[in-house]
């Protein structure tokens, strides 16, 4: 997936994480983030690609997400592949 449209679905994520009280406050505990840094956050790709990692450590969020956007359970994914950080890990 190109940067462009993966940015595309990390601020889908980031809009529904926002709009999701129990969620929310997990992440924002997590990541030592506030409210603004969610705001600043949508024009950083980095940041994006962090949520991102958030959502995908729980299928259950991955589904609620996909869900409410009409993707496919795989988007999250391919999404943080095409943000800074997310090529394939190689442990050898």
């Amino acid at each position: 997936m190109q940067q462009a449209m993966a940015e595309t679905i990390g601020l889908k994520a980031l809009g529904w994480l926002a709009g999701n009280e129990e969620l929310l406050p997990v992440f924002l505990g997590a990541t030592g983030s506030g409210v603004e840094d969610l705001k600043a956050g949508a024009g950083d790709p980095a940041y994006l690609a962090s949520l991102l990692d958030f959502i995908c450590m729980d299928d259950a969020w991955i589904v609620a997400f996909c869900d409410a956007e009409g993707l496919a359970y795989d988007t999250p994914m391919q999404a943080r592949a095409g943000l800074p950080g997310g090529g394939e890990m190689h442990w050898t």
